[in-house]
């Protein structure tokens, strides 16, 4: 196993409240040193929910995603708020956004996207065994809630507004486990 680089310094290049760029300045174990800049999202990370509504039947949101400038279909997500664990901010965020909690809360696996430069962890929860239930939730319009049969994942893959890499690993591993109960 090779040798960590060494953090020589770290250095802020701006803080936007929500994120935080900074530059590190890296010796690697042969003397080559480099500078690498990277956005570090909150310490304890986010959420996404697959919420299982019937045997085959997953609950996704549609809602507006700004750095893309659309409207994308996703699972319910969020930030891990201050003194929450994984499973309890995954109850809290479907309930903000699909209207529904769960009685049983499973963790998938945890993600990183592109970690070359983004210092940011999701935590994927399966939720089942669903009830109605809301809470108010900080969106700034209401959610649409889709309802999608996960035998329909060419119909999905098809679509022009289901690309959230997050959302695509969960679903393809909520068919995997799925396929593993029966």
């Amino acid at each position: 196993m090779r040798e960590k680089p060494k953090i020589k310094a770290h250095r802020s290049l701006v803080h936007t409240g929500v994120f935080h760029v900074e530059e590190m300045e890296l010796e690697f174990a042969n003397g080559s040193q480099r500078r690498y800049q990277r956005i570090v999202g909150s310490a304890q990370g986010a959420v996404l929910v697959a919420p299982l509504l019937g045997p085959r039947t997953v609950l996704l949101i549609r809602e507006y995603a700004a750095a893309m400038e659309r409207y994308e279909l996703a699972f319910p997500k969020g930030h891990i708020e201050a003194g929450e664990d994984p499973l309890t901010a995954a109850n809290r965020e479907m309930q903000e956004e699909v209207g529904y909690a769960a009685r049983r809360l499973e963790p998938l696996v945890s993600l990183t996207l592109a970690p070359g430069y983004l210092q940011h962890t999701t935590h994927l929860v399966l939720a089942s065994d669903l009830y109605p239930q809301r809470l108010p939730g900080d969106e700034p319009e209401p959610i649409e809630v889709v309802p999608w049969r996960l035998d329909d994942l060419p119909a999905l893959l098809a679509r022009g507004d289901f690309t959230e890499a997050r959302s695509l690993a969960a679903f393809l591993l909520l068919r995997e486990r799925l396929a593993g109960w029966a």
